[in-house]
């Protein structure tokens, strides 16, 4: 199989990203997509910490420490892009002005309940930060993450065990082997990569996936 690696991933979730978009890129894999949007389509990139018009990554040496994502990683910013209050920013959020949020997860049900702030395990720090917010607020939500975790489970599962962001609430899922709609009747594969068959995939994840 030729997984894909994280710049193939963020490359392909951007593909999916439409003209005139706002769209809210999550902290960790998910700020990768900003850096493959295609430069002729005109996207919005939102940031929770009060940023709007966020461009790729600075080349090296050219960071301004005071221009930062909600990751705190350094950013660029467009002509026409703005900064503005925290409170205005999660406005946005909960009001229903961001068309997409692309998230992180540690788990993703086939009917679109996310789990991407806690494992429950002891010990383990929670952070939760604006997941909530976004999951419910966009009006669609994308995920991004490796098909399989270290030990080989799948993360795409029928029910998350962990603590929940929201229910019912991802639309579709980007995966280093697979894409894959979600909605009320499950899980939907409309990609897989080269060399991965469907019923291998149904071995992995241990779910009666339909293909497209």
């Amino acid at each position: 199989m030729n997984r894909l690696n994280r710049e193939q991933l963020a490359a392909r979730v951007a593909r999916d990203i439409p003209e005139g978009a706002y769209v809210n890129l999550g902290i960790g894999l998910p700020t990768m997509v900003a850096n493959f949007l295609p430069v002729d389509r005109e996207i919005f990139l939102q940031s929770e910490n009060g940023l709007l018009g966020m461009g790729p990554a600075p080349e090296p040496g050219q960071e301004d420490p005071e221009l930062i994502n909600a990751g705190k990683q350094p950013v660029t910013l467009l002509a026409g892009g703005a900064f503005f209050h925290h409170a205005d920013s999660f406005a946005m959020m909960r009001g229903g002005h961001i068309d997409i949020c692309v998230l992180g997860a540690f788990q993703v049900s086939t009917r679109g309940d996310l789990a991407n702030w806690h494992t429950g395990e002891p010990g383990a720090i929670p952070a939760v930060g604006g997941a909530m917010d976004l999951a419910i607020g966009a009006k669609q939500t994308f995920v991004m993450m490796k098909l399989l975790t270290k030990q080989g489970a799948s993360k795409l599962v029928e029910r998350c065990t962990y603590p929940l962001t929201g229910l019912a609430c991802v639309s579709r899922v980007y995966t280093d082997l697979a894409v894959f709609d979600l909605g009320p009747d499950g899980a939907t594969v409309i990609e897989m990569v080269d060399g991965l068959t469907i019923e291998k995939l149904r071995e992995l994840t241990g779910l009666p996936l339909a293909l497209a």
